[in-house]
């Protein structure tokens, strides 16, 4: 879930759709993650593709991920697209994919359903491009002006989470307000055509309305005291059968992920500037800005552990999830990953949820 721009359509349900376009797009099951996949026994790691922009879009451009590979007998297969999480979840469960980026707060939603997948690298929450936007000159100046109001979310996910905590920031019973559940990729024209007074969202779609609509944000995620992390996730099979690759690819994320923090301008529009895809002179100059606060890809800490067990009582206690999630046995130590593993973080040498699951 980085501040980088991608307008490719992705389902934000989890549902047999996301799952099959990412399917028909990316290799089958039998070939991904598996040693015979490839060239000389090579393992190949299916990752959504990442679009115009970002350091995964120059990864690819530049061949740069797979020579990270190389070292370790893998190389990358680029399948679908990257996009919020939960078709992704999902993708990762049927054996479709093999890693993806999301939010914790959509993978605690996935993982209270069908866990079948790990967390091994998160990025500490995105306090300046995730918020709930409103339209300049909207009558709304403050948390309390939402009640009675529309606003639209992402059901189980970013969105949801931003605006449930900033209620309960400014003691305002949930109820108070009307959530309207949306695909993130569908929201844009509602809220421009005021269909929707309020849209909480991230990055990805509050970068082109800030720069392209008039639009601002209300409270941004530093207001609302965000725990809302970015996560790397593996499917289960894939990080039990191959750490090593798994380390490769973290090894890429978190070097690239600093070099894009440095210099953010130089990751857009890595293939076109031109098109519907490109990023355009007005949100560069947004996107720049917001890039320059993003975290770096980083190993799971305990300190990010406690942070994840409160979002994940928070979700039990708004209802989103039935009963409150424990993540732990879903966590890859990625700096012990294939030796002895440590601490609560050592989700695969427990043994803990390789078959039944951003």
């Amino acid at each position: 879930m980085r501040s980088t721009i991608s307008r490719t359509p992705v389902a934000v349900a989890v549902t047999a759709a996301g799952a099959l376009a990412l399917t028909a797009c990316g290799s089958s099951g039998s070939e991904a993650g598996r040693s015979a996949g490839g060239k000389g026994g090579e393992v190949v790691l299916r990752v959504p593709d990442p679009g115009n922009s970002g350091f995964l879009a120059k990864g690819k451009k530049d061949g740069s991920l797979d020579r990270a590979l190389e070292a370790v007998h893998a190389r990358v297969v680029w399948t679908g697209s990257a996009g919020p999480f939960a078709p992704a979840a999902q993708a990762l469960n049927a054996d479709q994919l093999d890693v993806a980026q999301g939010s914790i707060t959509s993978a605690i939603t996935a993982l209270a359903q069908k866990p079948g997948f790990k967390l091994f690298a998160q990025l500490e929450p995105d306090q300046a491009g995730e918020g709930i936007l409103v339209k300049n000159g909207s009558p709304i100046k403050e948390v309390k002006d939402l009640i009675g109001k529309k606003v639209a979310v992402s059901q189980g996910g970013t969105s949801e989470y931003l605006l449930l905590k900033a209620l309960e920031k400014n003691n305002i019973p949930a109820d108070q307000v009307q959530r309207v559940y949306l695909r993130a990729d569908q929201t844009s024209g509602v809220f421009n055509s005021g269909q929707v007074d309020a849209w909480a969202t991230w990055g990805t779609f509050s970068i082109p309305a800030i720069a392209n609509t008039g639009a601002h944000f209300l409270v941004d995620g530093k207001a609302v005291g965000s725990d809302n992390y970015a996560v790397w996730a593996a499917r289960s099979g894939f990080a039990e059968q191959h750490p090593e690759v798994l380390k490769a690819f973290y090894g890429y994320l978190h070097e690239n992920g600093a070099k894009e923090k440095a210099d953010p301008a130089a990751y857009l529009n890595v293939f076109t500037d031109a098109g519907p895809t490109a990023v355009s002179p007005a949100e560069q100059q947004v996107a720049v800005e917001f890039g320059k606060q993003r975290a770096v890809d980083s190993p799971i800490t305990e300190a990010d552990i406690a942070r994840f067990g409160v979002v994940a009582a928070f979700y039990a206690e708004q209802g989103v999830t039935k009963s409150k999630v424990d993540v732990k046995p879903y966590l890859i130590d990625i700096n012990s990953f294939g030796g002895a593993a440590s601490g609560a973080a050592s989700g695969v040498a427990s043994g803990e949820a390789s078959g039944a699951a951003k």
